[in-house]
């Protein structure tokens, strides 16, 4: 299985030699290696050559899940025949287990789990077992720990035609994987029902469920099958059938485990008792007991990968099992907008120790939950084989790495400039923002305006609506799909400005955008310094009317620097254009949106008025009724309106979002 790019488009400009110098530099052993791509310059079809030609399973790392999910979308378009999979935080909602001494405050761990990207995680380890021709494009969170892939693996299940499997052994499977049993007719993930020897089991990591017909313990046949009408999609030979989630573990190594966890609780109830905490002493004793009852009873309890350490049988200190551990050992690192990932990897370690330190001390946790934690940035860097910085901003760090050679992608195929930088004085800063937005929607194009604050942002969009624009506010609050669903309103015209903070910098691939307002430009720091103007510059450098209007009543030395190498690139490109005849033109990019499918977009209009439902409530009571009704109907065996049902059941869900 070899990767197999496909596209439309050829190397062009600095892309051809870019391509050459990585591939053969990582064929000569130069495991280290800098890509300094200046935004527009096709940065991510010159690592798509990249693996092609290296044909090496590939992680690729962003520091943030908009461009992650942006990332992951590119390179489904560049390899549909192979495995490209996605794998960030599956947290819509969490606030983790903390302890606050100085009020006696105890917070426990409360999540939501967003059920879709969870099945995008298991997919993507699932397929690093089953074949070579893997692109995972992971947030940060891929250095967090996640599981022994020896315990995980080894618990696979494999369902092939013609084999003997017992029907109560197979019972006994589908409980130990943690599969729950349902009478329900409408399948749900990680659930299975029976119905005599036949088994329909619904994998938490397949988009269908899969059905097993059982003569005589022996599976006759293997179906895939859709989880709400029940009907056969296809005939499959087989299927490998893994755990619900990473820290499920096997039977002999979970008696070993329950040992460990008892002689260390028995040795630092001993120790809390002998410093005179018999508080903290009585609530370990409780709080764990309750656990390991669980854990004999059950092979699970929540907070399970609090004793991670014990369950894949390391000792302390010992770095925890991540995402990179699932990968072969030989494999390619792309670390994407490396100048603020590799920092963020830096910061991951000392934030999580902080907190469960806390916990540990007055008795909520067990020492060895300090091992369930992010890789420190010294063991990343041990598990570093062959790795790829990208950015169009390289630090320090990433050319010491590569020994000082960094290979230089400036002209972009399209012949289009960086964006003309024209400074303005923040007075009728409003006035001015109103005209330039205006003249931008008249032509079809689109704007993108940066705040140094949430509220800012919030009350700008919020001003602009009033005038109505199509205008909507972007940062950290809306979670990861959603944000993803706005950069795909703004690139389908449905909204017309974005306001935001730093979400707006790097790596977002957005051609529809002419225009880009930075305000308060003058205000030195960290969403104002050389690095990030540019990269925000840079938000416009896929359009040919590319335009950046910086507010500010001074010019800091951060602005004089951002600009002087704007027009530095400016000039090398429109040196490059005259040489070689190439007129400019706007990056032509489809509009590809594999999250969201939307069914019933005038009514979704009609939501955005409020006119549909008059409250969140209205339609929550809405659901029910549909719900009820999807069931009755699947009673009935009307399949086909049980699915009309379900599909207008998730529109509705996403509605409430629009309140």
């Amino acid at each position: 299985m070899r990767f197999s790019l496909k596209s439309s488009f050829k190397p062009k400009g600095d892309q051809e030699k870019a391509i050459k110098e990585l591939v053969e530099g990582f064929q000569r052993g130069n495991n280290f290696q800098t890509l300094l791509g200046v935004t527009g310059s096709g940065k991510t079809f010159t690592v798509a050559n990249v693996i092609e030609k290296l044909n090496l399973p590939t992680l690729i790392i962003s520091h943030n899940k908009t461009l992650a999910a942006q990332l992951y979308q590119e390179f489904k378009s560049f390899f549909p025949e192979n495995a490209v999979e996605y794998f960030i935080s599956y947290y819509d909602y969490y606030i983790p287990e903390a302890y606050l001494p100085t009020t006696d405050t105890y917070i426990a761990k409360e999540t939501l789990i967003n059920k879709e990207i969870d099945r995008m995680r298991l997919s993507a380890t699932r397929s690093l077992y089953e074949r070579n021709d893997v692109i995972i494009v992971a947030s940060v969170s891929c250095i967090y720990g996640i599981g022994d892939p020896n315990n995980y693996f080894s618990m696979r299940l494999n369902l092939q035609k013609n084999r003997i499997l017992p029907r109560k052994k197979l019972l006994n499977f589908l409980a130990e994987l943690r599969y729950e049993r349902t009478e329900e007719i409408i399948l749900q993930p990680s659930m299975f029902r029976v119905r005599g020897g036949v088994f329909d089991v619904f994998p938490p990591y397949h988009k269908t469920a899969i059905r097993l017909e059982l003569m005589d313990d022996i599976i006759e046949n293997v179906f895939e099958i859709d989880p709400v009408s029940g009907f056969v999609l296809r005939e499959i030979e087989e299927f490998n059938l893994y755990p619900t989630n990473y820290f499920i573990t096997p039977e002999d190594k979970l008696s070993i485990a329950i040992k460990r966890i008892k002689n260390e609780l028995r040795e630092r109830v001993s120790e809390l008792k002998k410093e005179g905490k018999l508080l903290e002493a009585q609530r370990l004793q409780e709080r764990t007991y309750y656990d390991l009852e669980l854990l004999e009873e059950m092979g699970y309890c929540p907070g399970i990968e609090n004793y991670s350490r014990h369950l894949s049988l390391r000792e302390e200190g010992e770095p925890p099992y991540t995402l990179i551990d699932y990968f072969p050992d030989d494999f390619l690192i792309v670390i994407d907008e490396s100048h603020m990932t590799i920092p963020q990897l830096r910061a991951m370690y000392e934030g999580d120790r902080s907190r469960k330190k806390t916990l540990v001390e007055h008795g909520f946790r067990l020492p060895s939950a300090l091992d369930n934690r992010p890789l420190k940035f010294s063991e990343i860097e041990e598990r570093f084989k062959k790795v790829l910085f990208l950015s169009a901003t390289p630090s320090e760090y990433e050319i010491k790495k590569s020994g000082g050679i960094v290979v230089e992608q400036i002209i972009r195929p399209t012949g289009l400039v960086d964006p003309e930088v024209e400074v303005k004085p923040t007075k009728n800063q409003m006035e001015i923002i109103e005209r330039e937005v205006s003249d931008r929607i008249k032509r079809g194009e689109r704007v993108l305006i940066t705040t140094l604050t949430k509220r800012m942002a919030e009350k700008l969009a919020a001003f602009l609506f009033e005038k109505e624009f199509k205008a909507k506010y972007l940062h950290s609050d809306l979670d990861a799909l959603e944000r993803i669903k706005l950069l795909m309103e703004l690139r389908r015209g449905d909204v017309d400005i974005i306001v935001g903070i730093n979400l707006l910098r790097e790596g977002l691939d957005l051609p529809e955008v002419s225009l880009v307002i930075i305000l308060d430009a003058d205000k030195e720091g960290y969403l104002r310094s050389e690095t990030s103007l540019i990269q925000t510059f840079g938000r416009a450098a896929r359009n040919i009317n590319g335009k950046v209007i910086l507010f500010a009543d001074k010019i800091t030395l951060s602005m004089e620097k951002a600009i002087a190498e704007t027009n530095r690139r400016r000039r090398i490109q429109i040196e490059y254009n005259k040489k070689h005849g190439i007129k400019p033109s706007t990056v032509q990019k489809e509009i590809k949106d594999f999250f969201y499918k939307r069914k019933y977009p005038s009514l979704l209009k009609v939501a955005d008025k409020k006119e549909f439902y008059k409250s969140p409530e209205e339609a929550e009571e809405m659901i029910k009724r549909l719900e009820k009704e999807m069931r009755e109907a699947a009673d009935r065996l009307e399949f086909e309106k049980a699915a009309a049902l379900r599909d207008k059941i998730k529109e509705i869900e996403e509605l409430i979002l629009e309140f």
